[in-house]
Formats: structure tokens, C-alpha cells, sequence
């Protein structure tokens, strides 16, 4: 069963949570209780292939509403069409340096490697339930292009997908404005990813709306999405010696979704030594390791535009965990944040939160500077996000002697210009997608109004029939 972070909505099980997304006190689902594996069931985990091992982490988390050769059958669907054999091959850099890669998906982002799954599993739940869904998220830059490679062309599925209008890289914005399949329609919002994320959150706020054209979500919001991201971090510490020893992880992030995924292996078990936080000049997680305090402020248009957002929505999980899941403190915290755009917590919540995460902030000079170097002296590319991951990882690295994983996000030919900008090199996209920026684009400009993008909703899914 699951519960909100803000401990006033019902319990849910875990196909409710996939098709409710954001819970109706406004909070985040997440499990009642945490499974936690021994340290000999991590070790009879060695050896399965990534689909296996999917199947196998995620069992426990899903019991009672799939079983469990269903869930496997889900995940060999899920991931039959990456283009690496090994799914997230994991790269040694140096001495206990790795890159896990993990941009070998149909949209080249790790966004592919939960909303894969998540796809195939709405398809599994409302086939079985005989339902349709209407589903809303924002982008930032890559979870929009992922979620609608994941859900195109699906009946039981409308898509609506809102990015910030010019604020995404180019082959961004055509890996989601070029697929013309009747059920997807993309948003081009005029405003930051925050006001996308914001005016979405918006929708699932409005009850009567929500409820009338079945409205569900693919962010981050989603625990699916979570859950099927904490698969990776299995899979490298077991390829680095986990459970036998310790591993760290470095990961770029601005919505923490990601991170949080790893908080979440720790909490079932897996050795984790450090969870590193990489940001851009978009710094709101490292200001708030700094100093205890989250605090809103303006957007920074930055090279690694997947991480230009000034509130990371995850970040209340990690708040309901350290709070010692205390829902109503929670609740009162983003009541006040809300209102003042800040909020402060207290010193024994920052020991907690220090004694796993730490984190850097890069500006794009630093981050440009990264990827030459690391060209220059092992001729991997890297994008912008990835080597902001792995600035993070050399300047916070203890002295533990656990390896460090750097989760590499994105294909570095996701961000061309920035790519060759740094490295003097232009990285190549792969067969699947070389005629991208000749296809015919569509998508619908909308002021940053939320009865706007609601209104446009509602018509679309009136002249397509799906109301």
C-alpha cells in the first residue's frame, strides 16, 4: 500500500498510485513501508540481465496488483528495444570511476528507462480495467520526448505534454514535436519549466476537472517512475562489488527524482556510501545542503537545460522521509512554502540529510570545461548534464575508497552545439534519428494560463472523441 507524503489522502495499492500520479492532499505517494532486501538476496541478484533483474527489484513494490511473470513480461517488453545489449552498460573511467550510460533508450535520456515500463504498465492496468486515461506532464526538456515515445499510438491514452517555449535544445523539442500520432499534443508553454510544472500540478489540484477526463501523470510524481529507476542502481553496484562493499553514485539533477530513486535502493538495502548531487547555476538543491533553507527563486537559462528548475518536486519525499515520515509536518511545511516561497528545516534533519548527500554546482564555463577534459584524456563525449555528474563526483568524493558511479543522463547529441562548443567534436545522432531535424514538426503555443491550457485540453478531447 501506498500513502501521501502530506498523510491526509487514502491508501492507495500500487495500481491505483500509477493512475492517480499526484495524490488529492496534493502530496506524493510512497510506499507505507519499505522492503528491504538482506544483503545474500542483493548477492542472488548477480548475473540476471537487466530485464530479470527489473522484475526482481520492483516485485516487492507492486504485490498484491501484478503478479509476478506478469511484471516480467512487462519488463522484457519495456526494454526490447534499447540499442546496447547490456541495456545501461556501465563505462570504467579510472581507478573506481565508472559511467553508467544510460542514454542507450528509443529518446537517448535516461528518462526512457522508467517511462518505457510505465507505458507497457498503463497499457497492462487499463486493458485490465477496461479504462482510458487523459495523461499531463511537463518537460523540461527530456521526460516529454521519453513519455510520449512511451505512450504514442496507444487507445486507451490521450498525451499532453507542456515544455517551455524556446527553453529546450532543439533536438529536444523535435524528438516531441515531430511525432504527428493523433493521441499525442505537444505544448509549447510561454514560460519556464516551472510554470509548466506548476500549471500541471494545477490540473490534478482541480478535482472536478481531474475526475472528468480521467487525468494521470508522468513525471516524476508518479512513483513508477521511481521505482523503475532504482533498477540501474542495482544493476552497476553489483557490477562494482555490492553488496561487499559500498558504493557512491553522482547525479545530475534538478527535479531530484533521480537521486531520490537512489535514496530509495539505500532504503532497501543496497550499500550506498554517498548519494552526490551535481547542479547547474540553477543551484536550489546545493543551496539548501548549504544552508537548510529551499527557497524559490528565478530560472537561469543554462547549457544543461534539463536541470533549469528553480523547485524540485521529488524533493518532498526525501522531506516526508527525514521528517520521520510525519505527513502533517510535511503538509504544513509546503503550506507555508506556498505562501512565503521558502521554508526552513531543522539541524537534526540536515545530520540526516548530510550523512548520505552531498553536492556541487557547475556553471556552463566549468561544465564546457569538464567535457573537454574528459574528451581530451579518455575521448569519451559526454553532454552537459553527465559532466556536470562527473564535476560533482571528483569535488565531493570522500576518502571511503567506495567506486563512485556517474549516471551519464543524456546522449551527448542531445546538446550538439554545447558538445562541440567544449570538445571541438559534433556527436553524431544515432540511425534511428538522423533525419530529425527534417521532420515535420507540430505542436501548439499557449500562454502560461492555466485555464488556457485546461480550455485547449478540453476541446481537443472533444473533437477527438475522447471526452
Amino acid at each position: 500500500m501506498y500513502i501521501s507524503t502530506r498523510g491526509n489522502a487514502p491508501e492507495l495499492s500500487f495500481d491505483d498510485v500509477v493512475l492517480t500520479g499526484l495524490a488529492r492532499d496534493g502530496g506524493l505517494y510512497v510506499p507505507k513501508t519499505w522492503p528491504r532486501l538482506s544483503l545474500e538476496e542483493i548477492s542472488s541478484l548477480k548475473g540476471l540481465s537487466y530485464p530479470q533483474l527489473a522484475a526482481r527489484v520492483m516485485a516487492p513494490f507492486v504485490a498484491g496488483s501484478i503478479s509476478e511473470d506478469e511484471l516480467a513480461k512487462l519488463a522484457a517488453k519495456a526494454y526490447a528495444n534499447f540499442d546496447h545489449p547490456d541495456i545501461a552498460p556501465l563505462v570504467r573511467l579510472n581507478d573506481d570511476e565508472y559511467v553508467l550510460e544510460l542514454f542507450h533508450g528509443p529518446t537517448l535520456a535516461f528518462k526512457d528507462y522508467a517511462l518505457q515500463f510505465l507505458g507497457h504498465l498503463f497499457d497492462h492496468i487499463l486493458k485490465k480495467r477496461g479504462e482510458k486515461i487523459t495523461i499531463a506532464g511537463a518537460t523540461s526538456g527530456d521526460t516529454g520526448s521519453a513519455a510520449i515515445e512511451a505512450c504514442r499510438d496507444r487507445d486507451a491514452i490521450e498525451i499532453f505534454i507542456l515544455h517551455p517555449q524556446g527553453k529546450v535544445s532543439e533536438v529536444q523539442r523535435r524528438q516531441m514535436t515531430t511525432v504527428l500520432s493523433d493521441n499525442v499534443h505537444n505544448i509549447a508553454l510561454q514560460g519556464t519549466f516551472d510554470d509548466c510544472q506548476n500549471t500541471v500540478k494545477a490540473l490534478f489540484d482541480d478535482t472536478e476537472f481531474r475526475d472528468n477526463v480521467h487525468l494521470s501523470a508522468v513525471n516524476s510524481i508518479n512513483w513508477a517512475r521511481i521505482l523503475a529507476q532504482v533498477v540501474y542502481y542495482f544493476w552497476a553496484a553489483l557490477q562494482v562489488g555490492a553488496p561487499d562493499k559500498k558504493v557512491s553514485f553522482a547525479v545530475p539533477t534538478g527535479n531530484f527524482g533521480n537521486v531520490f530513486a537512489g535514496f530509495a535502493a539505500s532504503k532497501m538495502g543496497l550499500p550506498v556510501e554517498q548519494l552526490i548531487i551535481g547542479s547547474n547555476a540553477n543551484d536550489v538543491l546545493i543551496r539548501f545542503i548549504e544552508s537548510g533553507k529551499m527557497e524559490l527563486h528565478d530560472v537561469v537559462h543554462t547549457i544543461s537545460p534539463s536541470m533549469d528548475i528553480g523547485i524540485s518536486s521529488n524533493f518532498e519525499r526525501l522531506l516526508f522521509e527525514l521528517s520521520g515520515r510525519d505527513g502533517k509536518k510535511v503538509s504544513a511545511i509546503m503550506a507555508d512554502f506556498a505562501k512565503t516561497k521558502s521554508y526552513a528545516v531543522d539541524d537534526e534533519f540536515m545530520q540526516n540529510l548530510k550523512q548520505l548527500f552531498s553536492g556541487a554546482r557547475f556553471d556552463d564555463v566549468a561544465t564546457k570545461k569538464i567535457i573537454g577534459d574528459v574528451y581530451a584524456e579518455n575521448k569519451m563525449l559526454l553532454d552537459p548534464h553527465s559532466a556536470i555528474g562527473l564535476g560533482a563526483a571528483r569535488a565531493n568524493r570522500n576518502n571511503s575508497g567506495a567506486p563512485v558511479i556517474v549516471l551519464a543522463t543524456a546522449h551527448p547529441a542531445k546538446f550538439p552545439d554545447a558538445v562541440m562548443q567544449a570538445a571541438n567534436q559534433h556527436p553524431e545522432l544515432p540511425p534511428h534519428l538522423a533525419d530529425l531535424l527534417s521532420r515535420p514538426e507540430r505542436s501548439e503555443i499557449l500562454q502560461n494560463s492555466v485555464s488556457v491550457v485546461k480550455e485547449y485540453i478540453e476541446q481537443t478531447l472533444q473533437k477527438r472523441g475522447k471526452s
